[in-house]
């Protein structure tokens, strides 16, 4: 091989986990099948998805190649930043299909709500970082703080998906950094009290979302279809599925949303029960091996924001396969790596690439 290319190779491979990038690309591919069988052997779905694959690969690589001290002086600009731009949502955003959840800066519309999904672990881990030697109780209730406010800001949009996302990726870093579980415990009795005016609060369609999952036969054609339909699709995969571009529910139009937040119905549909165990094992493996990136983490700002991105991912995957199963509400969140859709490919590369900086770029602690 010439050396340029030698050279090259090294540069573009330096900083990446090759483990790490071969559970994602293998997701990726797995994805790539069932989107095509979900969009009915549609090649313009599939080239928009492999656009969207190159440029979320693309962002990895770059956060794979930013130092994690750099990536700590950006925490306060960014988090203030995505403060400013939902609060711009808030007073100027557009509405599109009743909900403000997008602003546009001229050129284009962004969704900040997304900008937070890792501005937020940022802030508290720097935040916990800098207090490290003197963590006390107040710090825990600024971090809280923290966490509410842009929480607050994206529920009112109404996103209930992504708020509750971000939620548990800023509740896993605070819980990472020591909260004590007399707190955690206190924290879980006032929420469990604090239900019913959680209940008032909610929109009427997160309400019937709930009352769904209760009894998704009350309502069988109108709000329960969705829960129905998918489960039949999981259903009736069996064991062994019925096969890659063979699932009636699929391709007799009964999946709703099929190739976004349920195409995990397809997938289960053609690929059955053994189908599942081995994506349940690949997401697993992809986990797990963040998880040890986690543990090994030199410092603790390192430690708590691997963590916090680790554990979101496994929140994204919980929740969509139990929300297709039928034993969670529906919520707007797809299925990690695999669903079809740019902004949260991207976003959840992006998490990756910090993982990798956080395991390449190890430096020496004295002892």
């Amino acid at each position: 091989m010439p050396f340029v290319l030698r050279r090259l190779l090294v540069l573009l491979t330096r900083h990446i986990d090759g483990v790490l990038l071969s559970a994602i690309l293998l997701l990726m591919f797995t994805g790539l099948l069932t989107l095509f069988s979900a969009a009915n052997g549609s090649f313009g779905r599939l080239s928009d998805q492999l656009i969207n694959m190159m440029v979320a690969l693309g962002v990895m690589w770059a956060f794979a190649n930013i130092p994690p001290h750099y990536l700590m002086r950006m925490a306060v600009p960014l988090f203030l930043t995505g403060c400013a731009l939902l609060v711009g949502v808030a007073l100027f955003g557009e509405i599109v299909n009743g909900a403000r959840r997008w602003l546009n800066i001229g050129i284009t519309r962004i969704q900040p709500s997304e900008l937070m999904k890792i501005a937020l672990p940022l802030m508290l881990a720097w935040y916990f970082n800098r207090n490290e030697a003197s963590l006390k109780l107040r710090n825990y209730v600024i971090a809280a703080v923290m966490l509410a406010v842009p929480a607050a800001l994206i529920m009112r949009q109404p996103d209930l998906g992504t708020a509750l996302l971000i939620s548990a990726s800023g509740g896993y870093l605070i819980f990472l950094a020591g909260l004590p579980w007399r707190i955690i415990i206190a924290l879980a009795a006032a929420a469990a009290a604090g239900m019913p005016l959680l209940w008032s609060l909610m929109h009427d369609y997160q309400r019937q979302r709930v009352l769904t999952l209760l009894d998704p036969g009350s309502d069988p054609l109108g709000a329960g279809y969705h829960t129905i339909q998918s489960t039949i699709a999981v259903g009736s995969g069996g064991v062994l599925g019925k096969g890659w571009m063979n699932g009636t529910q699929t391709h007799l139009d009964f999946i709703p949303e099929r190739t976004t937040d349920f195409i995990f119905a397809v997938y289960a549909e053609e690929f059955g029960l053994l189908g599942n165990a081995a994506l349940l094992g690949l997401y697993l493996f992809l986990i797990g091996r963040a998880m040890v990136i986690t543990a090994n983490a030199p410092t603790l700002f390192a430690r708590l924001l691997a963590g916090s991105i680790t554990l979101t991912f496994f929140t994204y995957a919980f929740v969509n396969m139990g929300m297709v199963s039928g034993i969670l509400p529906v919520v707007g969140v797809p299925l990690p790596l695999v669903s079809y859709g740019g902004t949260s490919l991207v976003s959840i590369c992006l998490g990756f690439g910090i993982l990798m900086s956080i395991n390449t770029h190890k430096k020496l602690v004295q002892t």
